[in-house]
Protein backbone atom coordinates (compact mmCIF):
# COMPACT_ATOMS: atom_id res chain seq x y z
CA UNK A 1 0.00 0.00 0.00
CA UNK A 2 1.24 3.32 -1.02
CA UNK A 3 1.70 6.26 1.57
CA UNK A 4 -1.13 7.98 -0.06
CA UNK A 5 -3.42 5.43 0.52
CA UNK A 6 -2.36 4.75 4.05
CA UNK A 7 -3.28 7.93 4.34
CA UNK A 8 -6.35 7.87 3.33
CA UNK A 9 -7.30 4.42 4.89
CA UNK A 10 -6.72 5.90 8.24
CA UNK A 11 -8.56 8.89 7.43
CA UNK A 12 -11.85 7.01 6.45
CA UNK A 13 -11.62 5.14 9.10
CA UNK A 14 -15.10 5.16 11.25
CA UNK A 15 -14.01 4.68 14.59
CA UNK A 16 -12.41 7.05 17.02
CA UNK A 17 -9.30 5.34 17.04
CA UNK A 18 -8.20 4.88 13.66
CA UNK A 19 -5.88 1.99 13.40
CA UNK A 20 -2.88 2.73 10.70
CA UNK A 21 -2.64 0.44 7.72
CA UNK A 22 -0.13 -2.38 7.87
CA UNK A 23 0.86 -3.73 4.62
CA UNK A 24 3.83 -6.75 3.95
CA UNK A 25 2.15 -8.96 0.98
CA UNK A 26 4.55 -11.70 1.68
CA UNK A 27 3.84 -11.33 5.85
CA UNK A 28 4.95 -13.55 8.49
CA UNK A 29 5.13 -17.14 8.42
CA UNK A 30 1.55 -18.76 9.22
CA UNK A 31 2.86 -19.76 12.60
CA UNK A 32 4.65 -16.49 13.32
CA UNK A 33 1.65 -14.82 12.30
CA UNK A 34 -0.53 -16.68 15.38
CA UNK A 35 1.85 -16.94 17.85
CA UNK A 36 1.87 -12.63 17.61
CA UNK A 37 -2.06 -12.42 17.08
CA UNK A 38 -2.09 -14.25 19.90
CA UNK A 39 0.40 -12.01 22.26
CA UNK A 40 -1.61 -8.98 20.96
CA UNK A 41 -3.95 -9.47 21.78
CA UNK A 42 -5.75 -7.29 24.27
CA UNK A 43 -6.69 -9.82 26.55
CA UNK A 44 -3.10 -11.17 26.94
CA UNK A 45 -1.57 -7.90 27.48
CA UNK A 46 -3.94 -6.76 29.92
CA UNK A 47 -3.17 -10.22 31.66
CA UNK A 48 0.94 -9.48 30.86
CA UNK A 49 1.04 -6.18 32.35
CA UNK A 50 -1.05 -7.33 35.60
CA UNK A 51 1.45 -10.38 35.63
CA UNK A 52 4.62 -7.42 35.55
CA UNK A 53 2.66 -5.57 37.99
CA UNK A 54 1.91 -8.45 40.42
CA UNK A 55 6.09 -9.28 39.99
CA UNK A 56 6.69 -5.44 40.90
CA UNK A 57 4.47 -5.55 44.25
CA UNK A 58 6.41 -8.95 45.32
CA UNK A 59 9.63 -7.71 45.21
CA UNK A 60 8.39 -4.85 47.85
CA UNK A 61 7.54 -8.16 49.92
CA UNK A 62 10.34 -7.59 52.11
CA UNK A 63 9.58 -3.70 52.92
CA UNK A 64 6.01 -4.50 53.27
CA UNK A 65 7.07 -6.80 55.81
CA UNK A 66 8.84 -3.95 58.18
CA UNK A 67 12.54 -3.56 56.30
CA UNK A 68 11.49 -0.12 55.03
CA UNK A 69 11.15 0.67 58.67
CA UNK A 70 15.06 -0.30 59.04
CA UNK A 71 17.48 1.89 57.02
CA UNK A 72 20.00 -0.81 56.17
CA UNK A 73 17.34 -4.10 55.58
CA UNK A 74 15.48 -2.47 52.69
CA UNK A 75 18.20 -1.94 50.77
CA UNK A 76 19.52 -5.31 51.62
CA UNK A 77 16.20 -6.58 50.17
CA UNK A 78 16.44 -4.61 47.69
CA UNK A 79 12.84 -3.22 48.02
CA UNK A 80 13.23 0.37 48.38
CA UNK A 81 10.36 2.97 47.82
CA UNK A 82 9.74 6.63 48.37
CA UNK A 83 6.02 6.13 48.76
CA UNK A 84 6.35 4.97 52.27
CA UNK A 85 8.35 7.35 53.57
CA UNK A 86 7.04 10.38 52.09
CA UNK A 87 4.00 9.59 53.50
CA UNK A 88 5.54 10.29 56.60
CA UNK A 89 8.15 13.04 55.47
CA UNK A 90 5.45 15.36 53.50
CA UNK A 91 3.63 15.33 57.08
CA UNK A 92 0.17 13.40 54.99
CA UNK A 93 0.04 10.88 58.27
CA UNK A 94 -0.39 13.91 60.53
CA UNK A 95 -3.25 15.19 57.99
CA UNK A 96 -1.12 17.97 56.37
CA UNK A 97 -2.25 19.14 53.22
CA UNK A 98 0.32 19.13 50.12
CA UNK A 99 1.37 22.56 49.06
CA UNK A 100 -1.30 24.64 51.44
CA UNK A 101 -0.24 22.56 54.48
CA UNK A 102 3.67 21.22 53.94
CA UNK A 103 5.38 22.24 51.05
CA UNK A 104 5.88 18.96 48.13
CA UNK A 105 8.93 18.30 46.34
CA UNK A 106 6.68 16.86 43.08
CA UNK A 107 4.68 18.64 40.74
CA UNK A 108 0.87 18.91 41.73
CA UNK A 109 -0.86 15.65 39.94
CA UNK A 110 1.64 14.09 41.96
CA UNK A 111 0.92 15.91 44.99
CA UNK A 112 -3.21 15.17 44.14
CA UNK A 113 -2.42 11.79 44.33
CA UNK A 114 -1.05 12.01 47.41
CA UNK A 115 -3.78 13.61 49.01
CA UNK A 116 -6.40 11.77 47.27
CA UNK A 117 -4.94 8.47 48.46
CA UNK A 118 -3.65 9.61 52.05
CA UNK A 119 -7.82 10.46 52.56
CA UNK A 120 -8.80 6.96 51.70
CA UNK A 121 -6.57 5.43 54.21
CA UNK A 122 -7.26 8.18 56.89
CA UNK A 123 -9.65 6.17 58.85
CA UNK A 124 -6.99 3.34 60.12
CA UNK A 125 -5.84 4.12 63.32
CA UNK A 126 -1.87 2.13 63.97
CA UNK A 127 -0.05 4.72 61.64
CA UNK A 128 2.65 2.24 60.63
CA UNK A 129 -0.32 -0.01 59.61
CA UNK A 130 -2.19 3.47 57.65
CA UNK A 131 1.42 4.24 55.81
CA UNK A 132 1.85 0.34 54.19
CA UNK A 133 -2.02 1.13 53.10
CA UNK A 134 -1.20 3.98 51.76
CA UNK A 135 1.93 2.41 49.78
CA UNK A 136 -0.69 -0.21 48.96
CA UNK A 137 -3.62 1.51 47.57
CA UNK A 138 -0.88 3.79 45.62
CA UNK A 139 0.10 0.96 44.11
CA UNK A 140 -3.62 -0.08 42.86
CA UNK A 141 -3.33 3.33 41.08
CA UNK A 142 -0.18 2.91 39.42
CA UNK A 143 -1.21 0.08 37.93
CA UNK A 144 -3.89 1.77 36.42
CA UNK A 145 -1.32 3.52 34.15
CA UNK A 146 0.68 0.79 33.86
CA UNK A 147 -2.30 -0.79 31.76
CA UNK A 148 -2.87 2.09 30.12
CA UNK A 149 0.75 2.62 29.12
CA UNK A 150 0.94 -1.40 27.27
CA UNK A 151 -2.28 -1.30 25.84
CA UNK A 152 -1.63 2.18 24.26
CA UNK A 153 1.94 1.20 23.29
CA UNK A 154 0.24 -1.58 21.45
CA UNK A 155 -1.83 0.62 19.74
CA UNK A 156 0.81 2.96 18.50
CA UNK A 157 3.21 -0.34 17.44
CA UNK A 158 0.71 -0.99 14.93
CA UNK A 159 -1.71 -3.80 14.34
CA UNK A 160 1.15 -6.04 12.98
CA UNK A 161 3.64 -4.90 16.14
CA UNK A 162 0.80 -5.31 18.58
CA UNK A 163 2.79 -7.95 20.62
CA UNK A 164 5.95 -5.71 21.53
CA UNK A 165 3.92 -3.81 23.98
CA UNK A 166 4.46 -7.49 26.21
CA UNK A 167 8.28 -5.69 26.00
CA UNK A 168 6.36 -2.83 28.19
CA UNK A 169 4.54 -4.73 30.42
CA UNK A 170 7.34 -7.48 31.08
CA UNK A 171 10.24 -5.22 30.89
CA UNK A 172 12.54 -6.87 33.90
CA UNK A 173 13.69 -3.31 34.68
CA UNK A 174 10.05 -1.49 34.60
CA UNK A 175 8.91 -4.39 37.07
CA UNK A 176 11.87 -3.99 39.62
CA UNK A 177 11.15 -0.02 39.44
CA UNK A 178 7.34 0.54 39.04
CA UNK A 179 6.92 0.75 42.56
CA UNK A 180 9.91 3.04 43.52
CA UNK A 181 7.75 6.40 42.98
CA UNK A 182 4.97 7.63 40.82
CA UNK A 183 6.72 7.26 37.38
CA UNK A 184 4.19 5.14 35.82
CA UNK A 185 1.89 8.15 36.08
CA UNK A 186 3.79 9.98 33.78
CA UNK A 187 4.54 7.18 31.49
CA UNK A 188 0.96 6.23 31.31
CA UNK A 189 -0.47 9.86 30.72
CA UNK A 190 2.70 10.12 27.62
CA UNK A 191 1.49 6.97 25.89
CA UNK A 192 -2.19 7.68 26.01
CA UNK A 193 -1.49 11.24 24.97
CA UNK A 194 1.18 9.87 21.54
CA UNK A 195 -2.23 7.12 21.13
CA UNK A 196 -4.37 10.63 21.38
CA UNK A 197 -2.23 12.23 18.77
CA UNK A 198 -1.91 8.87 16.55
CA UNK A 199 -5.56 8.91 16.48
CA UNK A 200 -5.48 12.67 15.30
CA UNK A 201 -7.35 14.06 18.75
CA UNK A 202 -5.09 17.03 18.99
CA UNK A 203 -6.65 18.69 21.81
CA UNK A 204 -6.96 15.38 23.62
CA UNK A 205 -3.41 14.76 23.19
CA UNK A 206 -2.32 18.16 24.79
CA UNK A 207 -4.45 17.83 26.98
CA UNK A 208 -2.96 14.86 28.33
CA UNK A 209 0.48 15.78 27.39
CA UNK A 210 -0.03 18.64 29.64
CA UNK A 211 -1.32 16.75 32.90
CA UNK A 212 1.79 14.44 31.91
CA UNK A 213 3.84 18.22 32.72
CA UNK A 214 1.97 18.59 35.59
CA UNK A 215 3.35 14.67 36.66
CA UNK A 216 6.98 14.91 36.09
CA UNK A 217 8.48 17.48 34.53
CA UNK A 218 10.40 15.31 31.82
CA UNK A 219 7.68 15.29 28.89
CA UNK A 220 8.05 18.99 28.24
CA UNK A 221 11.40 17.61 25.95
CA UNK A 222 8.77 16.43 23.37
CA UNK A 223 7.13 19.75 22.28
CA UNK A 224 10.74 20.70 20.76
CA UNK A 225 10.76 17.32 18.30
CA UNK A 226 7.00 17.55 17.79
CA UNK A 227 7.44 21.03 16.68
CA UNK A 228 9.72 20.26 14.13
CA UNK A 229 8.72 17.42 12.64
CA UNK A 230 5.07 19.62 11.93
CA UNK A 231 7.46 21.99 10.27
CA UNK A 232 8.67 19.47 8.13
CA UNK A 233 5.36 18.20 7.12
CA UNK A 234 3.08 21.32 7.21
CA UNK A 235 1.05 20.21 9.82
CA UNK A 236 1.30 23.33 11.88
CA UNK A 237 -1.91 23.70 12.72
CA UNK A 238 -1.75 20.30 14.68
CA UNK A 239 1.20 21.20 16.58
CA UNK A 240 -0.71 25.01 18.08
CA UNK A 241 -3.66 22.70 18.76
CA UNK A 242 -1.98 20.19 20.94
CA UNK A 243 0.46 22.94 22.58
CA UNK A 244 -2.51 25.38 23.68
CA UNK A 245 -4.43 22.78 25.04
CA UNK A 246 -1.03 21.03 26.95
CA UNK A 247 -0.98 24.87 28.06
CA UNK A 248 -4.41 24.85 29.25
CA UNK A 249 -4.58 21.36 30.75
CA UNK A 250 -1.07 22.51 32.70
CA UNK A 251 -2.85 26.16 33.66
CA UNK A 252 -5.98 24.36 35.15
CA UNK A 253 -3.97 22.02 37.53
CA UNK A 254 -1.54 24.33 38.93
CA UNK A 255 -2.37 27.83 38.66
CA UNK A 256 -5.20 27.18 41.66
CA UNK A 257 -1.84 25.70 43.75
CA UNK A 258 0.44 28.20 42.99
CA UNK A 259 -2.00 31.23 43.49
CA UNK A 260 -3.29 29.40 46.97
CA UNK A 261 -0.08 28.21 47.92
CA UNK A 262 3.11 29.76 46.10
CA UNK A 263 5.85 28.80 48.11
CA UNK A 264 4.73 25.03 48.47
CA UNK A 265 4.30 24.90 44.95
CA UNK A 266 7.86 26.54 43.87
CA UNK A 267 9.02 23.58 46.13
CA UNK A 268 9.87 21.63 43.17
CA UNK A 269 11.56 24.30 40.84
CA UNK A 270 13.95 25.76 43.63
CA UNK A 271 14.95 21.90 44.62
CA UNK A 272 15.60 20.86 40.86
CA UNK A 273 17.94 24.02 40.72
CA UNK A 274 20.01 23.56 43.76
CA UNK A 275 19.89 19.87 43.34
CA UNK A 276 23.76 18.79 43.07
CA UNK A 277 25.08 16.03 41.22
CA UNK A 278 23.04 13.05 42.37
CA UNK A 279 23.44 9.43 42.11
CA UNK A 280 23.35 7.61 38.73
CA UNK A 281 24.33 10.57 36.34
CA UNK A 282 27.81 10.58 34.64
CA UNK A 283 28.21 14.12 36.21
CA UNK A 284 28.44 12.02 39.86
CA UNK A 285 30.65 9.99 38.52
CA UNK A 286 33.14 12.94 37.40
CA UNK A 287 32.66 14.42 40.66
CA UNK A 288 33.61 11.13 42.66
CA UNK A 289 36.23 9.86 40.54
CA UNK A 290 37.51 13.66 40.54
CA UNK A 291 37.90 14.09 37.27
CA UNK A 292 39.77 17.74 36.06
CA UNK A 293 37.73 20.65 35.60
CA UNK A 294 34.42 18.58 35.67
CA UNK A 295 34.85 17.44 39.15
CA UNK A 296 34.75 21.05 40.25
CA UNK A 297 31.13 21.96 39.03
CA UNK A 298 29.19 22.93 41.54
CA UNK A 299 25.19 23.78 41.59
CA UNK A 300 25.03 27.13 39.37
CA UNK A 301 28.03 25.97 37.16
CA UNK A 302 26.72 22.15 36.53
CA UNK A 303 23.50 23.76 35.94
CA UNK A 304 24.35 25.66 33.27
CA UNK A 305 27.20 22.90 31.81
CA UNK A 306 24.51 20.37 32.12
CA UNK A 307 22.05 22.49 30.37
CA UNK A 308 24.64 23.03 27.03
CA UNK A 309 25.23 19.73 26.51
CA UNK A 310 21.69 19.19 26.42
CA UNK A 311 21.21 21.46 24.15
CA UNK A 312 23.75 20.92 21.74
CA UNK A 313 22.27 17.66 21.38
CA UNK A 314 18.91 19.08 20.91
CA UNK A 315 20.85 20.97 18.19
CA UNK A 316 22.02 17.63 16.52
CA UNK A 317 18.48 16.27 16.65
CA UNK A 318 16.77 18.99 15.44
CA UNK A 319 18.49 18.82 12.42
CA UNK A 320 18.36 15.10 12.05
CA UNK A 321 14.80 15.66 11.95
CA UNK A 322 14.70 18.38 9.45
CA UNK A 323 17.35 16.80 7.06
CA UNK A 324 17.44 13.30 7.23
CA UNK A 325 16.12 11.27 3.71
CA UNK A 326 12.63 10.33 5.36
CA UNK A 327 11.01 11.95 8.01
CA UNK A 328 11.74 10.54 11.69
CA UNK A 329 8.97 8.44 13.05
CA UNK A 330 7.28 10.41 16.03
CA UNK A 331 8.63 7.73 18.85
CA UNK A 332 12.51 7.75 17.00
CA UNK A 333 12.68 11.51 18.24
CA UNK A 334 10.83 11.43 21.33
CA UNK A 335 13.20 8.69 22.51
CA UNK A 336 16.17 10.55 21.19
CA UNK A 337 15.38 13.93 22.92
CA UNK A 338 14.80 11.62 25.80
CA UNK A 339 17.58 9.62 26.07
CA UNK A 340 19.88 13.28 25.60
CA UNK A 341 18.38 14.77 28.32
CA UNK A 342 18.57 11.69 30.78
CA UNK A 343 22.43 11.23 29.30
CA UNK A 344 22.43 14.91 30.27
CA UNK A 345 20.93 15.44 33.26
CA UNK A 346 22.35 15.64 36.90
CA UNK A 347 19.74 13.52 38.68
CA UNK A 348 19.18 9.46 37.14
CA UNK A 349 17.21 7.80 39.11
CA UNK A 350 16.76 3.80 38.84
CA UNK A 351 12.94 4.34 38.11
CA UNK A 352 13.89 6.65 35.20
CA UNK A 353 13.89 3.78 33.30
CA UNK A 354 9.97 3.35 33.48
CA UNK A 355 9.73 6.50 31.26
CA UNK A 356 12.00 5.18 28.94
CA UNK A 357 10.46 1.31 27.72
CA UNK A 358 7.78 2.16 25.70
CA UNK A 359 9.97 4.56 23.54
CA UNK A 360 12.60 2.42 23.16
CA UNK A 361 9.83 -0.49 22.03
CA UNK A 362 8.73 1.61 19.35
CA UNK A 363 11.16 3.15 18.40
CA UNK A 364 13.63 0.59 17.71
CA UNK A 365 11.57 -3.17 18.32
CA UNK A 366 14.54 -4.99 18.33
CA UNK A 367 15.30 -7.52 20.77
CA UNK A 368 18.84 -8.21 21.74
CA UNK A 369 19.64 -4.74 21.63
CA UNK A 370 16.57 -4.07 23.99
CA UNK A 371 17.56 -7.11 26.03
CA UNK A 372 21.37 -5.47 26.08
CA UNK A 373 20.26 -2.36 27.64
CA UNK A 374 17.24 -4.13 29.78
CA UNK A 375 20.19 -5.96 31.22
CA UNK A 376 22.31 -3.13 32.14
CA UNK A 377 19.15 -1.79 33.78
CA UNK A 378 18.54 -4.68 35.81
CA UNK A 379 22.17 -4.39 36.62
CA UNK A 380 22.30 -0.98 37.82
CA UNK A 381 18.94 -1.10 39.70
CA UNK A 382 21.25 -3.94 42.52
CA UNK A 383 24.02 -2.08 41.95
CA UNK A 384 22.64 1.49 43.13
CA UNK A 385 21.08 -0.44 46.59
CA UNK A 386 24.67 -1.82 47.43
CA UNK A 387 26.02 1.17 46.81
CA UNK A 388 24.22 2.67 49.40
CA UNK A 389 24.40 -0.11 51.90
CA UNK A 390 28.80 0.71 51.71
CA UNK A 391 27.89 4.40 51.91
CA UNK A 392 25.51 3.60 54.68
CA UNK A 393 28.64 1.95 56.72
CA UNK A 394 31.39 3.34 57.95
CA UNK A 395 34.09 0.33 58.19
CA UNK A 396 34.88 -1.38 55.09
CA UNK A 397 32.19 -3.02 53.04
CA UNK A 398 32.47 -6.89 54.38
CA UNK A 399 30.89 -4.35 57.54
CA UNK A 400 27.68 -5.04 55.80
CA UNK A 401 26.08 -7.73 53.88
CA UNK A 402 25.04 -6.67 50.47
CA UNK A 403 27.52 -3.71 50.02
CA UNK A 404 29.49 -3.45 47.04
CA UNK A 405 33.10 -1.09 45.94
CA UNK A 406 32.62 2.15 44.39
CA UNK A 407 34.30 0.81 41.84
CA UNK A 408 31.55 -1.90 40.76
CA UNK A 409 28.97 0.39 40.96
CA UNK A 410 30.47 3.20 38.80
CA UNK A 411 30.83 0.44 36.29
CA UNK A 412 27.03 -0.58 36.46
CA UNK A 413 26.42 3.46 35.96
CA UNK A 414 28.68 3.77 32.70
CA UNK A 415 27.17 0.40 31.68
CA UNK A 416 23.79 2.09 31.92
CA UNK A 417 24.66 4.97 30.04
CA UNK A 418 26.65 3.13 27.25
CA UNK A 419 23.81 1.40 26.27
CA UNK A 420 21.64 4.08 26.14
CA UNK A 421 24.17 5.84 24.40
CA UNK A 422 24.14 2.61 21.82
CA UNK A 423 20.37 2.75 21.38
CA UNK A 424 20.51 6.50 20.37
CA UNK A 425 23.27 5.39 17.85
CA UNK A 426 21.24 2.31 16.42
CA UNK A 427 18.01 4.68 16.51
CA UNK A 428 19.79 7.66 14.45
CA UNK A 429 21.23 5.08 12.30
CA UNK A 430 17.47 3.93 11.27
CA UNK A 431 16.49 7.42 10.62
CA UNK A 432 19.23 8.12 8.42
CA UNK A 433 19.07 4.89 6.68
CA UNK A 434 15.10 4.64 6.93
CA UNK A 435 15.02 1.17 4.66
CA UNK A 436 16.83 -0.46 8.10
CA UNK A 437 14.01 0.41 10.15
CA UNK A 438 11.74 -3.01 10.67
CA UNK A 439 8.22 -1.23 11.13
CA UNK A 440 8.97 1.12 7.90
CA UNK A 441 9.94 -2.34 6.36
CA UNK A 442 6.70 -3.80 6.99
CA UNK A 443 5.14 -0.72 4.39
CA UNK A 444 4.28 1.29 7.40
CA UNK A 445 4.94 5.26 7.45
CA UNK A 446 4.73 5.92 11.20
CA UNK A 447 1.79 4.09 12.92
CA UNK A 448 2.33 6.58 15.72
CA UNK A 449 2.26 9.63 13.43
CA UNK A 450 -1.75 10.80 13.21
CA UNK A 451 -1.60 13.78 10.96
CA UNK A 452 2.15 13.26 10.27
CA UNK A 453 1.71 9.45 8.91
CA UNK A 454 2.13 9.81 5.05
CA UNK A 455 2.45 13.32 4.42
CA UNK A 456 4.70 14.97 1.99
CA UNK A 457 7.15 17.03 2.99
CA UNK A 458 6.59 20.68 3.10
CA UNK A 459 10.13 21.77 4.13
CA UNK A 460 13.58 19.82 4.69
CA UNK A 461 17.25 21.45 5.75
CA UNK A 462 19.18 20.63 2.59
CA UNK A 463 22.91 19.98 3.68
CA UNK A 464 25.14 19.78 0.91
CA UNK A 465 29.02 20.66 0.78
CA UNK A 466 29.60 24.70 -1.11
CA UNK A 467 30.09 24.90 -4.89
CA UNK A 468 33.59 25.50 -4.16
CA UNK A 469 34.20 22.27 -2.26
CA UNK A 470 32.40 20.48 -4.53
CA UNK A 471 34.66 21.81 -7.49
CA UNK A 472 37.88 20.81 -4.88
CA UNK A 473 36.93 17.46 -4.23
CA UNK A 474 36.17 17.13 -8.10
CA UNK A 475 39.72 17.92 -8.97
CA UNK A 476 41.21 15.57 -6.26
Amino acid sequence: MTERETTGAQTGYPGPWPEPETAGPAGPAPWRGRLALLAGSTTALVMASLVGSALGFANKAACRGGDWNVYLKQFQAHCYTDIYPLYFGEGLSAGKVPYTGHPVEYPVLIGGAMQLVAWLVRPITDPYVRGREFFDVTVLLLVLFSLAGTLATAYLAGRSRRWTALLVALAPALILAAFINWDLVAMGLVALAMAAWAARRQVLAGVLLGLAVATKFYPLVFFGPLLLLCLRAGRMRAFAVTTASAAAAWLAVNLPVALAAPTGWLRFYKLSETRVADWGSIWYFFETERWPFLSALRQGSLNAFSLAVFAAGCVIIGVIILAAPRRPRLPQVFFLVLAVFLLANKVWSPQYVIWLVPLVVLARPRLWAYAFWQLAEVGYFFAIWAYLITLFVSGPVPAADGGISAGVYFAALLARFGTVALLCVLVTTDILRPERDVVRADGEDDPAGGVLAGAPDRFVLRLRPRPAFRRLAGTT
